[in-house]
């Protein structure tokens, strides 16, 4: 459970700034509006910063296509590598927002590129006072502890803000694709963290307790978790 002060946090199985996402980034947004934070959307695409110019572009009209529907504004930043995570004007600009979103790729590369820099320093104070941080796909799982490959099997740091939790997202995809892989995760010998999958379109979002939004199954494949 979250200190009061805090704002909500949401891991995201897929579907980021979709128009089912709509209800959902619009409630994370408006809980931070009502802790002091502006109506502002911050889109972070570092995850897929390696896929190319055409990739990221894509992100960026779809954050702006959504920010366009929930009636907010929103700053894009392209966080590329660790010389971007100094930038003074992009810390400056999460300070007050009310949404910090990490949207999907490789989530290695994601956690990489933001551990023990001051932008990532800057997200999470702005958290602690109040923005709602979410993370789809590769931003979900490179919130927790560790990183577990499904595509690739190794496991790599998180960013440890959520340092007992483990996410496979895109889980009811993955379990039909790669069932041997999600079994192997489940019973990693060497982990004691909770490992949660969550489906498609679906999110578990932390505020005073953890909720499940969307039409998919949150699944606690190892550990224990409670959510309504």
């Amino acid at each position: 459970m979250l200190n009061h002060q805090h704002g909500a946090i949401a891991l995201v199985g897929s579907g980021e700034y979709l128009p089912q996402a709509q209800e959902l980034e619009s409630e994370l947004l408006h809980l931070a509006i009502s802790k002091g934070k502006s109506n502002t959307f911050i889109q972070i695409p570092t995850a897929a910063s390696k896929e190319g110019d055409d990739r990221l572009e894509f992100w960026k009209l779809r954050g702006a296509e959504q920010g366009a529907r929930i009636g907010c504004e929103v700053k894009y930043l392209p966080v590329l590598n660790r010389d971007d995570a100094h930038n003074p004007q992009w810390i400056e600009d999460v300070k007050s927002a009310g949404l910090i979103y990490f949207s999907g790729g490789d989530p290695v590369h994601l956690a990489d590129t933001f551990r023990d820099t001051p932008l990532w320093s800057a997200i999470v104070l702005a958290w602690q006072s109040g923005a709602s941080l979410a993370g789809c796909s590769a931003g979900a799982m490179a919130f927790g502890g560790k990183i577990i490959g499904i595509r690739r099997s190794h496991v790599s740091e998180g960013l440890n803000l959520l340092p007992d939790i483990e996410v496979i997202p895109h889980y009811d995809k993955f379990l039909g694709w790669l069932p041997d892989r999600v079994t192997a995760a489940i019973i990693r010998q060497d982990a004691d963290a909770t490992l949660i999958g969550i489906d498609e379109d679906t999110a578990l979002v932390m505020t005073d307790q953890w909720r499940r939004y969307g039409p998919g199954r949150v699944h606690v494949l190892r550990g224990n978790l409670e959510f309504s």
